[in-house]
Parts: structure tokens; sequence; C-alpha cells
């Protein structure tokens, strides 16, 4: 009996924190790799990498991870984006696919599609799924079933690599839509990146409060405050480059918020109940629409207490 050839031959992740260790466990567990090679930065991290056996080789060098490799997957913070992209350039082979995972599509279309040379495919790609934790002990292969990864092509994207890409996440678990990536930044935006900063908002004014107050917050943290401090506990350098990267969809829908949030100020100085009973009833709304779309599973790892 023949068995399934893999779906790449040599894949090559650049980065191996929570999404690309999850990822490497999860092409293990499917066959989706023949070869996984890993390149990270930081000695102590691609030591760890290796003593969890997430992949064939390992190295410093990101264009040696990606000699030869059919698929490129870029799994840094995205500030990294630009540097990574020139040094794999020159070692990238034609019909090599590159792709991301970032939550900023333009800067992967900014930052890594200049320096790839002619017959190398970029498509940019965002699994929306992780946990608070980071590191490649963070990974599980389990991570991306029943969430979605958005692809986000360009007009001239190639349809074969597209597909090649769309395969591998959907073989992952992962629900696959198409978007363009300037409306993928556009709905990340209030989905995902809002909420983080007003999470990381929310729990740095608590840590400024005086000493004892800022003990009885933390001692008497309801599950709104905890959930907070979930969201809060991602990680920095990822985030301050989401940030940075979308400023523009993240100021414009800034904007809108601190705008409902002057109306429920208001409301509340002049006593408004109809005016507050009116908002939460919209958000009820909303809430029982994420529900039924199951998309209210907690991104937690299995064996998590939260």
């Amino acid at each position: 009996m023949t068995s399934t050839p893999p779906l790449f031959a040599r894949v090559a992740l650049i980065g191996i924190g929570l999404i690309g260790s999850s990822l490497a466990r999860a092409m293990r567990k499917h066959n989706l790799a023949g070869h996984i090679a890993i390149s990270t930065r930081s000695a102590d991290t691609l030591a760890q990498a290796e003593a969890l056996e997430l992949g064939d080789s390992y190295t410093l060098d990101p264009a040696q991870a990606a000699l030869d490799a059919d698929l490129v997957m870029v799994c840094t913070p995205m500030g990294a984006y630009k540097a990574v992209a020139q040094a794999i350039a020159p070692a990238l082979k034609e019909g090599a696919i590159v792709s991301d995972v970032g939550s900023v599509k333009a800067t992967a279309i900014n930052d890594i599609g200049p320096y790839l040379p002619d017959g190398v495919h970029l498509v940019p790609g965002h699994p929306i799924a992780g946990t608070e934790h980071s590191g490649p002990q963070a990974g599980y292969a389990d991570l991306f079933p029943g969430h979605w990864c958005i692809l986000t092509p360009q007009d001239h994207t190639d349809l074969a690599a597209l597909d090649q890409v769309a395969r591998l996440w959907s073989m992952c678990g992962a629900n696959v839509e198409i978007m363009p990536p300037e409306h993928h930044d556009q709905v990340l935006a209030i989905t995902s990146h809002l909420p983080h900063l007003i999470a990381y908002t929310i729990v740095d004014t608590a840590a400024q409060l005086e000493g004892d107050t800022q003990k009885e917050v933390i001692k008497f943290s309801a599950s709104g405050f905890r959930d907070f401090t979930r969201i809060a506990a991602s990680d920095p350098v990822m985030w301050r480059d989401v940030f940075l990267n979308n400023k523009d969809a993240v100021l414009d829908i800034l904007g809108r918020f601190s705008d409902d949030l002057a109306k429920m100020t208001q409301a509340i100085e002049q006593g408004d109940g109809d005016l507050l009973e009116e908002a939460f009833t919209r958000t009820r709304a909303i809430r029982r629409s994420v529900i039924d779309l199951k998309q209210h599973i907690p991104d937690v790892k299995p064996g998590d207490t939260e």
C-alpha cells in the first residue's frame, strides 16, 4: 500500500512561537510536510524547538532554512518581516510559496512582497487562533480546528499557490476565508485589535492604582476583569507591532469607540437609563450571533485552568 505523499516536500518555519510551533505539530499530525526546517533568531528558542522535536532541521540562518523549501511560513513578529524577506530572498527557489501568520495583511504585502524574486508566490494569511501563552512550548496540534484562517491574495496572486495554502490550513482543521487585505485589516481592527488595546489599558490602569486598592482589585477580580487580564497577558512585542502596522484602521475604529464611550459617559452623568438599556440590548444581540456562529469558545490551551 502506498502512503499519500505530504502536501509539501519541505516547509521552512521562520519563527517558532505559539502559532509556528502549533503549525509544526499540526503538520506532523496530518503528514503535511516531508521535512520541517525551523529558524529563529534566538539560540535559546531554537534549542527549545529542537528539544521538543518540532522539526527535522534547525538553524539560526533563515536563508538556510528557506533553501529548497516549497513553502516558507513567516511566523515572526511583524516588525521583523522586512529583514526576514531580505534574508530569505536569495535562497528561494522558483515556484516557492511564501506565506505568513500576522494580524495585519498590509504589512505582509508591503514588507515581504517587494523582496521576493520573480517566480516566488506570496500568499498572506492570518489564522485567527491563539492563547495568551507564547514560545515553542505553548503550541499544540489542535489549536486551529473550529477557527478561521483568512487568506488575503492580491489580484496577481498565483491561484495554484493560493489553493495550496488554503489546503494546508483546511487540513490543519481551520475554516478558510478569502478576503481583500484592506478589508481584513479593517475587520480585525474592531474584532481583535481594539479589544486588545482596551484590555491592555484597563489592566494597566489597575496596575497604577495605589498599593492596597490594586491588591483588592486583583483579589476580588470578577470574571470581566479576569478575562481582561488574560487578553492583556498576550505577547507584548507582537501586539506592539500590530498597533504600529495597522495604525490607520485602529485609529479609525478607536475614534468611533471614543465617541460611543463619550455618549455612555454622558448617559451615566445625566441618568439616561433608556440610552444605557438600548445599548446593552444591542450588545446582547451581538453576543447571541457570536454563539450562533460557534465563535464563543475561549482560546485556551487544553489543561489550562482558565
